[in-house]
């Protein structure tokens, strides 16, 4: 079967024949409907290298692919109640499956971490980017007739942003509430459909691109476009209390920085883009019991979630499909930054 392979440290991916995959006890094997073309793979090949701490999970050979789903095709030893034909997400992270973190779902924040072979599907371990995938069968959430394609890459785009919102939602419940998203790229713009879904609050968002507000627009929010004034024009869409949750899904300094400027008193700033800007805090400016804090990705139980705000229609990601033997195009286009929304690779389309 194709597949598309990390196969070096600062080397762009390739495609390869590789062997068909075998399901083993407790898996199951699907033939893959979609993979989304992630920033965090361009990453892997493209800025890591074997000397970070997390090249120990991450290093190749391997084929990419964390964003995925499909439909069952065969089932390994051991599994039942899943049916061939039945389409699926795929949950991506895979700890040590016996910790507390895992045994709530949270396999991101897995205590064996370091112990582990690698991260997860598509990181350490062959992902989705590629006709076949195996997975753990508890790793399936089903779609019902939802359309996998598109909904491959809320397995990353949406359960990530998913679980940001649900952890700020203390400060988001009730009436006369505000929320930011900063950075509309495929995450950012799928934050503020699910910020007007799941609360009352007024959502600003704001970026650099026009075309990207614009389609925040559609979804919405209210747009400021970034650059001079922009904490003060977003400032003044509060009546000047702050915004009660900001979402920033970029991470870079200056986007951290007008997250804090913009806060308000008891708010919480949300750091999801692992960029790796550092800011700086101090007591006096910081407005009273507002919260800096990160989140990465998800829980299996928020993919549940997320899934059946796509099957209501509450969310639709806005995705680009490109075939398999088009998927390293998929890579370039993110690379050069002319993908709008998120890229997914459909094997078998």
């Amino acid at each position: 079967m194709k597949a598309v392979r990390f196969t070096n440290w600062k080397t762009f991916p390739e495609i390869k024949d590789v062997e068909r995959p075998t399901p083993g006890p407790g898996e199951v094997l699907l033939k893959v409907a979609g993979a989304g073309a992630c920033h965090s793979d361009v990453a892997i090949f493209q800025d890591y290298d074997a000397d970070l701490p997390v090249a120990n999970f991450l290093k190749p050979e391997y084929t990419l692919g964390h964003e995925n789903s499909g439909w069952i095709e065969e089932l390994g030893e051991g599994v039942s109640g899943l049916n061939k034909g039945e389409a699926y997400l795929v949950y991506g992270p895979i700890g040590c499956g016996h910790c507390r973190a895992c045994s709530r779902g949270q396999d991101t924040y897995c205590e064996n971490a370091a112990t582990n072979p690698y991260m997860g599907m598509g990181l350490g371990r062959d992902g989705g980017m590629a006709e076949y995938l195996v997975v753990p069968a508890r790793n399936l959430v089903p779609l019902g007739d939802a359309d996998p394609v598109e909904a491959s890459v809320l397995s990353d785009a949406g359960l990530t942003p998913y679980h940001a919102i649900k952890l700020a939602m203390r400060q988001l419940e009730g009436g006369g509430k505000s929320a930011l998203v900063i950075g509309l790229g495929g995450l950012g713009q799928i934050a503020v459909q699910m910020l007007k879904a799941m609360t009352a609050a007024t959502v600003i968002a704001t970026d650099t691109k026009a075309d990207a507000m614009a389609l925040a627009a559609e979804s919405g929010a209210v747009t400021v476009e970034g650059g001079e004034g922009q904490a003060d024009r977003i400032l003044e869409l509060t009546g000047g209390r702050g915004v009660d949750a900001v979402f920033d899904f970029v991470g870079v300094k200056p986007t951290v920085e007008l997250a804090q400027r913009v806060v308000a008193r008891q708010g919480r700033i949300t750091v999801i883009g692992i960029a790796g800007g550092q800011v700086t805090w101090d007591f006096y400016t910081n407005p009273y019991e507002a919260e800096l804090t990160n989140t990465y990705w998800g829980t299996i139980e928020d993919l549940w979630d997320v899934a059946a705000l796509y099957r209501d229609g509450h969310i639709r990601p806005q995705v680009k499909v490109y075939p398999m033997d088009q998927a390293l195009d998929a890579y370039r286009d993110l690379v050069d930054g002319k993908v709008s929304g998120r890229a997914v690779v459909a094997p078998h389309a």
